[in-house]
């Protein structure tokens, strides 16, 4: 039974909760005292105090997800002290699902914020900031309408632009990356505005339920779905509305930068399919050819920029555009499937989009806090001047590798389960008298397929040239290993990665009953069956056939070592003579150079070659110098002119402002005709 339970605290003694209920209270709670935490805790406790709150408040947000997720039903009404009507939180399976998700990518980045925290990032601001950014990511999918949902979301892109600034301080990039992440996300806040907006006056209500009941063909439900998929795609990072994610992410500590790609580009995933399943289910194919078009670009344009990119939280920052673009590409294959009578294939779509979601979360919250460590134990983050960090951080090492595999979707990880999934919806999806689904469907399989190289060489191309080899600066050669704290948190997304790959089969079977579709089942040890596209994965059985098969030739391999006669240890390729300088071992730059060459005209980058020639002589040459850049080609060419064009209207506008108290009673003068002329209509 559902019920509603109404703040204030004189209500609660007297009113009957649900679990859920009851949850949603205690965290309310729990966050209130985090923030509390946060401004009062001595600087000495603060990092422990604070850090334990925010875990805390992330643990309670996992009890709620998980109550929701199992069908757990409740509403709580929170007024106002504005005439406004008041917040109401109504979690469903979905929602519970993304609260779970994001809760427990809070509990992993509090527990490693305790020891990776410090100066500007462990001041009361920041701490403050980092409970309510988890407070309003978990408020954000409980919304029950679409003011509440609007003011959930504010409250998360507030608390999120604070972390973005922790260093402001001192670096003046991150009072730009500010700049930038805080005017698109308050453009993706108006245009879901005016997307809810026009919803709101089709149906006359803000409730979600009553928003449900709009003609999804009609035109306003087109003009406000084309408004609210522009504001979730900026908010998760989909070209050409991604700029904010390079630039904030490399600012941002690395706690927060690990809650924003991990989970908070999912509330705009989250926000896609509430539209799409819940408020306007039906809508017509350009809907989803909409989607499939944004997901695939974005998709291709993420990883080709993280496979050139040197520095590794930039890399990253790209990755997730990517990784938010096939989980996009999935939702709008599941949609045109269904909408082409094709049942199975688009379930399947849907609980690969849905294990997309799930997965990325482990392994970028992982690569993120394994960056943290990587910048905490050398003070480095660009790849070029890393190395041999494996021997010196052996945990961060494990565990960053764990992630890599991951978001390179090699078998026995989450990230392989999701991408095999989705692949398993596309060949089953063969609709040749459908001329929509024949066009698309082969095109998304090239997209997934050169995505999926391209991964695999940049996370190859990640953990290479920073763990194994040498060092190559004096950060890298003195580097050690992170506290405690941050390496809990980061093994604890490795399991989570291999645990996802190796049991599929219950994870599915949970957001498929999320999403509310069937033909999803675990079998065996935690396998996963399809039987809408009758497909079959079992990672455990896998893993054990290729172990038999594998170590009997291990065991043949060592014994015929043993054997072997004495050999050399130096390099054949380098004459006999072992390398004496890092700088005699590829790079990053160079290790990614037949991707720039190949992608040249995609990527643009700029080249500079200056050559110092010996005492005025054209011919000897004393130093040549070589540099390449490589900047976004989206922020080039759309948003620059669009900054340079806006600069160029406001020099104009300030000659209205010469300081003549005629000119000013002149425009306040025509601006009360104006208006009398609106109102006298």
């Amino acid at each position: 039974m559902t019920t509603t339970l109404t703040l204030p605290m004189a209500t609660l003694l007297s009113t009957p909760m649900t679990p859920v209920e009851a949850a949603l209270v205690a965290r309310g709670v729990v966050a209130g005292v985090a923030i509390l935490v946060a401004a009062l805790a001595p600087a000495r406790r603060r990092n422990v105090l604070a850090g334990t709150a925010c875990a805390l408040l992330s643990a309670v947000g996992i009890l709620v997800g998980a109550l929701a997720l199992a069908g757990g039903t409740g509403t709580v009404r929170i007024p106002m002290a504005l005439p406004i009507p008041p917040v109401v939180l109504a979690p469903d399976r979905l929602g519970g699902l993304f609260i779970l998700l994001v809760s427990v990518v809070g509990l992993l980045a509090s527990i490693y914020a305790i020891g990776y925290a410090h100066g500007a990032s462990a001041s009361r601001t920041q701490w403050a900031a980092l409970a309510v950014f988890l407070l309003g990511m978990q408020a954000v999918p409980a919304a029950a309408d679409a003011v509440s949902f609007l003011f959930a979301w504010e409250i998360m892109a507030v608390a999120s632009t604070v972390l973005v600034l922790a260093d402001q301080a001192r670096n003046p990039e991150a009072r730009r990356a500010a700049i930038w992440y805080a005017v698109m996300t308050h453009l993706s806040f108006l245009l879901i505005l005016a997307g809810f907006g026009v919803l709101v006056g089709a149906t006359g209500s803000t409730s979600f339920d009553t928003l449900a009941t709009a003609d999804p063909t009609s035109a306003a439900a087109s003009v406000a779905f084309a408004l609210l998929a522009l504001g979730f795609a900026a908010k998760s990072g989909l070209i050409p509305l991604h700029v904010w994610l390079p630039r904030a992410h490399p600012e941002a500590p690395s706690h927060a930068s690990a809650l924003m790609s991990a989970a908070m580009v999912k509330m705009g995933v989250y926000g896609l399919l509430l539209v799409t399943l819940r408020l306007l289910p039906g809508g017509p194919t350009w809907w989803a050819v909409l989607l499939v078009v944004l997901g695939g670009a974005s998709a291709l344009y993420g990883i080709l920029e993280a496979a050139v990119a040197t520095d590794v939280k930039r890399l990253l920052a790209y990755s997730t555009t990517e990784n938010v673009g096939l989980i996009v590409l999935a939702l709008g294959i599941a949609l045109l499937l269904r909408g082409h009578g094709v049942p199975g294939a688009a379930a399947a779509a849907l609980v690969a989009c849905l294990l997309l979601v799930v997965s990325h979360a482990a392994f970028k919250a992982t690569l993120f806090l394994g960056a943290g460590s990587v910048l905490h134990g050398t003070g480095e983050r660009d790849l070029d001047r890393l190395g041999g960090l494996a021997r010196e951080m052996p945990w961060t090492a494990g565990a960053f590798g764990v992630a890599c595999m991951g978001a390179a979707a090699l078998p026995v990880t989450a990230g392989f389960v999701a991408e095999w999934t989705l692949l398993q919806s596309l060949i089953h999806a063969v609709r040749p008298q459908e001329r929509v689904v024949a066009v698309v469907i082969p095109l998304a399989l090239g997209v997934i397929a050169l995505t999926a190289g391209l991964a695999l060489v940049t996370f190859v191309k990640v953990y290479g040239i920073a763990f194994l080899a040498r060092p190559r600066s004096v950060g890298a050669l003195a580097a050690h290993e992170s506290p405690i704290t941050m390496r809990v948190a980061m093994l604890g997304g490795a399991l989570a990665v291999l645990a996802l790959g190796l049991v599929p089969g219950p994870v599915a079977v949970v957001v498929a009953d999320a999403a509310g579709v069937g033909g999803v089942w675990a079998v065996g040890l935690g396998g996963l069956e399809l039987t809408g596209v009758d497909a079959l994965l079992d990672p455990v059985a896998l893993l054990a056939l290729a172990a038999v098969v594998a170590l009997p030739a291990l065991a043949l391999v060592v014994a015929l070592a043993r054997r072997l006669p004495a050999r050399s240890n130096a390099l054949a390729w380098g004459c006999g003579a072992a390398r004496t300088s890092p700088r005699m071992q590829y790079t990053a730059t160079s290790y990614a150079e037949p991707l720039m060459r190949v992608f040249d005209d995609a990527l643009q980058p700029a080249r500079d070659v200056e050559v110092t020639h010996v005492a005025e002589s054209q011919y000897l040459a004393e130093r040549v110098r070589y540099r390449q850049r490589v900047e976004d080609v989206v922020e080039v060419r759309l948003y620059r002119p669009l900054v340079a064009a806006a600069d160029a209207v406001a020099d104009r506008a300030r000659r209205i402002q010469n300081g003549s108290i005629h000119r000013y009673l002149a425009f306040s003068f025509g601006a009360l005709l104006i208006v009398l002329v609106v109102v006298a209509r």
